[in-house]
């Protein structure tokens, strides 16, 4: 599976480039499924207008608003109560998940629930995530972090890929995200992390991982 992991969308032309190649074929000839879980565990967006705004394509960061010959929502919390076989063959013909931002432990619960963290791996898809969508990667998110509590407590991820992502950094709303903060949290992880603007990504294929900006971000080694 092909990762393309943002901090705020496809916001400029770099990243978009890299999300076509990743396709390698149009937007507009690829079909996309959205994916807002996230959101619901974030007390900053929750269910209502942010998550409809997301799913709509109305959002001020570009992911389902791009031009795609379709898009669907597949809602992980749905899918432990539907059998496999409504949802899973629709994942694997799909040629993009667009994940949301929100709370990185509650998706990444979800994402185990559900079955799809399973899938992921075996996809042929391009997994484009937005933060929280990003972050879910990573062996764990940091202290820093956590806001929703996992029923096993701890704030482990997906892992797979083998760095973490501090997103949002120097972001006007989010006075707390500076290069200080980063450091400080990247000195408590066990492994090699990214703190990203969100003018950047990161794209993964294979174990490759490359930066892809037109902004700022720092890269800390294990």
């Amino acid at each position: 599976m092909k990762l393309l992991l943002t901090s705020a969308g496809i916001n400029n032309k770099s990243i978009h480039d890299a999300l076509v190649d990743m396709l390698g074929k149009p937007i507009a000839d690829s079909n996309a499924l959205c994916i807002p879980t996230a959101m619901y565990g974030h007390p900053w967006v929750g269910p209502g207008v942010r998550a409809w705004q997301f799913i709509s394509g109305k959002s001020e960061n570009p992911m389902v608003d791009l031009g795609w010959k379709s898009v669907g929502v597949l809602e992980l919390t749905a899918l432990p109560s539907i059998d496999e076989e409504r949802w899973v063959p629709l994942v694997r013909e799909t040629d993009a998940l667009l994940v949301s931002g929100g709370d990185a432990l509650y998706l990444c619960h979800w994402m185990r629930e559900s079955g799809l963290a399973d899938l992921l791996p075996s996809l042929q898809a391009v997994y484009v995530g937005m933060s929280a969508g990003s972050m879910v990667m990573a062996p764990n998110i940091g202290e820093f972090f956590v806001g929703w509590t996992p029923p096993d407590g701890g704030d482990d991820t997906l892992g797979l890929v083998d760095f973490a992502i501090f997103p949002h950094l120097d972001h006007e709303m989010l006075p707390g995200n500076t290069m200080a903060a980063a450091e400080r949290w990247a000195a408590g992880m066990q492994g090699p992390a990214y703190a990203i603007d969100d003018l950047t990504a990161i794209q993964v294929i294979g174990r490759t991982a490359e930066v892809v900006s037109e902004g700022n971000w720092k890269h800390f080694s294990a």
